[in-house]
């Protein structure tokens, strides 16, 4: 009995301290819980007040951004959203005085805002000559009538200065090689350096500087030199003009005096590699955030072989900071033979496949001039009479990872007076409203 005793009450301890043991745990769980609860709540309450903070800072440091500073914020997320201003735009402008200079060019920098673009491609040096003072190159025939002629002010400072306080890039546009063509400029300045013809060559329609000659070369980019060191322009552009014609017997003196080794294409190739790497080289030792760019032909078979611009060698990397192909066929674009080669998606992605290096930005150009008129195409035409054409080349553009922007060619097939109004004017529209998405 006594025995019995003893086992009941071990076993009623034994009970006693576990129900004690169990209380005790419960109450640690309620009061580790509710503690846990309030110290999750502050941090929560912490971390919000802290995310309001800095998205509040975020939308006051915009605020506080310059007109000029957001469009290169906008160009670092975005992409290029431009447009190429030429010597033609050039032609309808007020140079008598800077107040009028400024007037018409503030009146095209609105419009260009207006539409959401980020970025313009001013042509300051169309015909080996300048829009500048310049101590290489006599004063642009566009502004005076008359090639050589000062105006009492400068037009590139003027520009330069006005797109950034409206809040656009500037990338001056320059013709390397292009001195005259078609008859323009009528008369060639006594102080032209073309005159020199030793630098040139001369064909049926113009006069070009020799790519294979060394002395021309320098001169190109001694002329880039004195635009990048002179403004604050935020890149460099080169178009689609490089050799003038494929004919090999234009050259054929130098190349036998070059005495190599490779075939004449190789070697008109060669020279304009040379010419294109000394540009980016020069640029980038004045000032690296300098972008440099090259418009080619979006048919990249002409480039390389009429042209003889490698571009494919200029995607690798250490030439330029963009390619910018020029795509001005429309979606339905066929050839007479029924082809399908250059629609709009079907050429898009053809470059957008091609190898390149991720320093190497590639754009693209399209073509405003087709509005109306179309693209010559076997195809119906009916696409550039919608009026919203450009901005669905524009979104298909924007699908694409590998695609960083558009350029459209050009101001005055928007907003000239030749003709299409109102397409031009839903055009304007929907480039915008695509801009805005």
């Amino acid at each position: 009995m006594t025995n019995y005793k003893k086992d009941a009450l071990k076993i009623i301890g034994v009970f006693i301290l576990t129900l004690i043991l169990v209380l005790t745990s419960e109450n640690f769980f309620k009061f580790f819980t509710k503690e846990t609860a309030v110290e999750i709540t502050k941090s929560h309450v912490t971390s919000t007040d802290e995310n309001t903070e800095n998205s509040d800072n975020s939308k006051i440091e915009e605020e506080n951004l310059s007109p000029y500073e957001k469009a290169k914020a906008d160009f670092a997320e975005n992409g290029m959203k431009g447009i190429w201003i030429s010597y033609l735009e050039m032609q309808n402008m007020n140079f008598s005085s800077e107040e009028s200079f400024k007037s018409d060019i503030d009146r095209i920098l609105e419009n260009c805002k207006n539409m959401g673009l980020n970025t313009l491609i001013v042509q300051v040096r169309a015909f080996g000559d300048a829009f500048y003072p310049s101590a290489l190159f006599p004063y642009s025939h566009v502004i005076t009538g008359r090639q050589g002629v000062a105006p009492n002010f400068d037009p590139l400072a003027v520009m330069v200065n006005s797109a950034h306080e409206k809040g656009l890039r500037f990338e001056a546009w320059i013709n390397p090689y292009r001195v005259k063509m078609n008859g323009v400029p009528a008369i060639l300045a006594e102080s032209n350096p073309a005159n020199d013809e030793s630098l040139v060559l001369y064909t049926e329609n113009g006069i070009f500087y020799n790519p294979a000659s060394e002395k021309a070369q320098d001169l190109i980019v001694t002329g880039v030199e004195e635009v990048v060191k002179n403004y604050p322009v935020d890149g460099v552009h080169f178009d689609d003009y490089f050799y003038p014609t494929a004919d090999l017997t234009l050259d054929r003196r130098d190349y036998v005096r070059a005495a190599v080794t490779i075939s004449p294409e190789d070697w008109r190739r060669e020279n304009v590699n040379n010419l294109i790497k000394k540009v980016y080289g020069k640029i980038k030792e004045i000032n690296p955030e300098v972008t440099f760019g090259i418009s080619p032909q979006g048919n990249n078979d002409n480039n390389y072989n009429i042209q003889f611009s490698d571009v494919g060698l200029w995607l690798a990397g250490g030439y330029a900071d963009y390619i910018m192909p020029q795509l001005y066929w429309g979606f339905d674009y066929k050839t007479a033979d029924g082809g399908h080669n250059y629609a709009f998606k079907n050429i898009l992605n053809r470059w957008r496949s091609m190898e390149k290096d991720s320093t190497v930005k590639m754009y693209i150009g399209l073509g405003a001039y087709r509005i109306g008129d179309g693209d010559g195409g076997a195809n119906s035409q009916e696409e550039w009479q919608t009026g919203d054409n450009l901005a669905r080349m524009i979104a298909a553009c924007k699908e694409e990872k590998r695609i960083s922007g558009y350029c459209i060619y050009r101001y005055g097939s928007l907003f000239d007076n030749d003709g299409y109004a109102d397409l031009k004017a839903a055009e304007v529209a929907t480039i915008t409203k695509e801009n805005m998405t």
